[in-house]
């Protein structure tokens, strides 16, 4: 360095690493800089992208919480309704009284403490396990109320066909002259065993049949005159006697309600009127305890 005046010449000496460290440094500046741009042009292009997985992440959430609500709330109706089965089953004796200990319930958490474990990284993993138990005995609850079900349906069933076959009205319209059990004769005044009730009513009147059944004889008695028996299942007959004429023939298959005959006063009778008898396991029982109105 060569100073104006009569200073003295300074001389300095630049060692020969240095330009090539400050090269280096340079280009690794350089290249740190241009790595640094790359990458925030790319964070920038993708920020759209990040920006909707976010929403879409915040909405997933949403919809998990809304689908715990609904697990817990279904878990809470399936247990109600396997408890109103039970009530069912008791009260047509499918099930025992006794038995209701036996009776376990079922039920999530409350869908408010299933809410943080979605706030919570930490917890996640343990909130979806939760989710897919009680998925699982969601699965096994529906299972066993549908066999529950099947089950009631298949009783319910029989019971249809028992109360379609049980004579639960009255064969025909009139008033009831004579009940079930003893009687004086009105033909020789004396006491005796009357095995079914007499309805007085007008000669043609129709008779029905009180439940569904197949026509097991039709014949004629010197003192029944014109007679008329169905045999309804399960241990029940009935028969109709006095009758004017029968509309059905044996062998064929009647359904509650439909005329059977007509009322007459053929046979051993002081009037027209139809003779109505009951028999369970082919013992005569009374009528009146089978007629609902």
């Amino acid at each position: 360095m060569v100073p104006d005046g009569t200073s003295r010449v300074r001389q300095f000496k630049i060692p020969r690493f240095l330009p090539l460290i400050f090269c280096i440094l340079f280009l690794s500046i350089s290249v740190m800089a241009l790595w640094s741009i790359r990458d925030y042009q790319v964070i920038k292009t993708r920020m759209p992208q990040l920006s909707r997985l976010q929403m879409e992440n915040e909405l997933q959430k949403t919809q998990l919480q809304h689908l715990a609500r609904r697990i817990d709330e279904t878990l809470t109706r399936m247990c109600e309704l396997k408890e109103f089965d039970r009530k069912l089953k008791i009260m047509v004796n499918l099930e025992n009284g006794d038995e209701a200990q036996e009776f376990q319930g079922i039920g999530g958490s409350e869908p408010g403490a299933q809410r943080p474990l979605l706030t919570m990284a930490g917890n996640r993993a343990e909130f979806f396990r939760s989710m897919h138990r009680s998925l699982d005995a969601l699965d096994s609850e529906i299972t066993t109320s549908e066999q529950d079900k099947a089950e009631l349906y298949k009783f319910l069933e029989n019971q249809k066909v028992i109360l379609a076959s049980t004579p639960s009205i009255w064969p025909t319209k009139g008033w009831l002259s004579s009940r079930f059990g003893y009687r004086m004769s009105p033909f020789t005044g004396k006491k005796e065993f009357h095995k079914g009730i007499d309805i007085s009513t007008r000669i043609g009147a129709p008779i029905v049949a009180p439940a569904d059944g197949i026509v097991s004889k039709v014949y004629q008695d010197r003192g029944y005159g014109n007679v008329l028996c169905i045999h309804h299942g399960y241990g029940v007959s009935t028969k109709y006697a006095h009758l004017k004429n029968a509309l059905v023939k044996k062998g064929q298959f009647v359904n509650r309600g439909e005329t059977i005959a007509l009322v007459g006063k053929t046979g051993r009778t002081t009037g027209p009127h139809l003779h109505y008898e009951v028999h369970l396991n082919k013992v005569a029982v009374d009528p009146l305890r089978y007629i609902f109105n």
